[in-house]
């Protein structure tokens, strides 16, 4: 199995390599078939190598950006949710470069059939390296090493992709001494360190690496602000150097300047469906379009959100509540605009005002945030930035993940931050928008967020 695992690489990139090929060569007949006959200025030989290449980067990119490639490291749907996506995104901008290539709006008729034919390429890919991918690596038997936190969530979790782990043991280092605990790491592929103190996981992680043995690990907070620190070398020594100040100057004028930018291009298309949005949420039942709500932004300051009301009037008279599954206070067409997370259109208006930005840690209502320190004295750390519409913590968690999770993500994204994340995120965004774990709302037994502990 170790011996294989060196080649997992080398394999991924020769299926990566075939469906792009496979994608290319099609585009290549389409486009000597169908559209150069048609353009008025020949092209030379050059030209059509050029097309072609600009197409295949193109692709490339949203592939990779969408992770199109990660078979057997993303679940099969979402890879084949990702191809189609980066696929047509591809598409669309290729017969745009081709509309301006021939200074006319030609037929979409071929670029069309292409898809079709690609999207089949696609399954049939998917497919093929599935079964490859499953024969060749068959599912990691993992030793789970746990202290004082239940467990049952992380186990839950890794239990969604049976196809790639299984937990075969459970190591409670309440329990077990950590010399046993230590011995037993060479009985199994891999490792799952969830959420043990730092001595302890040190000397765990320092044996899978004597024994080879490949290790995941839960971060804690100060191991994401390590990892954001940046490596100094003024002496023999080596040092991290974190800083701790959120954005710099001009990371805050480069992203408010992208804000704009974005924002008042994205606000003109869109008037119409707000306008026809507001006047089904009027007809529904009388009441107001937007609503408005006291959110935390940069440094705890409060400012009121605009949404487009999506439940009923006095739905909260007994107090705020995160929206739960199936939740009876959500009106009809309330759940389509959550299900499209078309309700979040008019925080355009905030951004523009400056109370938010596009990328930043989604705000909290000051009331559940109060909860929430209660049980995680650290969660005002994601108050560093400014509140955004959407996130890491959107794009890589789901509406009910807890919060010390998404605390943890909204960290990765202020200790990483640069303009280039912001750009990935929004484009990642549109992968999201369309996938039900992302506006599922939390269980019906609970209040906020935070799961109840296993008694």
């Amino acid at each position: 199995m170790k011996k294989r695992e060196r080649f997992k690489r080398v394999i991924s990139f020769f299926e990566g390599f075939v469906i792009l090929a496979i994608h290319v060569l099609m585009f290549a007949y389409v486009w000597y078939g169908s559209y150069v006959e048609l353009l008025e200025t020949p092209y030379f030989r050059r030209g059509h190598w050029a097309v072609i290449g600009i197409y295949a980067l193109i692709l490339f990119l949203l592939m990779q950006l969408y992770g199109a490639f990660k078979i057997g490291y993303l679940r099969l749907m979402d890879v084949l949710y990702s191809q189609i996506l980066a696929l047509l995104c591809s598409n669309v901008v290729s017969y745009i470069q081709i509309a301006l290539i021939s200074r006319q709006y030609l037929t979409a008729a071929p670029l069309v059939e292409m898809t079709v034919c690609q999207i089949v390429a696609i399954l049939l890919w998917v497919f093929i390296c599935k079964i490859i991918y499953s024969a060749l690596y068959p599912p990691r038997q993992m030793l789970l090493v746990c202290y004082d936190r239940d467990p049952d969530d992380m186990i839950m979790k890794m239990s969604s992709r049976r196809d790639k782990y299984e937990i075969c043991d459970i190591a409670d280092l309440t329990v077990e001494p950590l010399e046993s605990v230590c011995d037993m790491v060479a009985d199994y592929e891999a490792v799952l360190i969830y959420d043990i103190p730092a001595y302890e996981r040190n000397i765990i992680l320092k044996r899978c690496f004597v024994e080879s043995v490949r290790t995941y690990v839960t971060p804690k907070i100060s191991d994401i602000l390590l990892r954001g620190s940046d490596s100094i070398h003024l002496f023999d020594t080596p040092l991290y150097l974190s800083r701790n100040m959120g954005l710099s100057g001009e990371q805050i004028i480069f992203k408010r300047i992208m804000d704009l930018l974005l924002c008042f291009p994205i606000a003109i298309v869109l008037m119409p469906f707000f306008l026809i949005i507001a006047i089904i949420i009027k007809l529904t039942d009388g009441g107001p379009v937007l609503y408005r709500q006291p959110r935390l932004t940069l440094n705890g300051e409060i400012f009121q959100i605009y949404k487009f009301r999506s439940m009923y009037m006095n739905s909260e008279e007994n107090g705020a509540q995160l929206a739960r599954k199936g939740d009876d206070r959500i009106t009809p067409i309330g759940r389509v605009l959550r299900a499209l997370h078309f309700d979040e259109f008019p925080q355009l208006i905030n951004i523009i005002k400056g109370d938010m930005s596009i990328v930043g840690p989604r705000p909290e209502r000051p009331e559940i945030a109060e909860q929430y320190k209660e049980i995680i004295p650290e969660f005002n750390f994601r108050l560093k930035v400014k509140a955004g519409l959407t996130g890491y913590a959107q794009v890589y968690g789901k509406y009910n993940t807890t919060p010390y999770d998404k605390l943890k993500l909204d960290l990765t994204y202020i200790e990483n931050y640069s303009l280039w994340l912001d750009i990935k995120l929004v484009l990642l965004t549109f992968k999201i928008l369309f996938q039900k774990e992302n506006t599922e709302g939390i269980d019906a037994n609970q209040i906020t967020a935070v799961r109840t502990k296993k008694e």
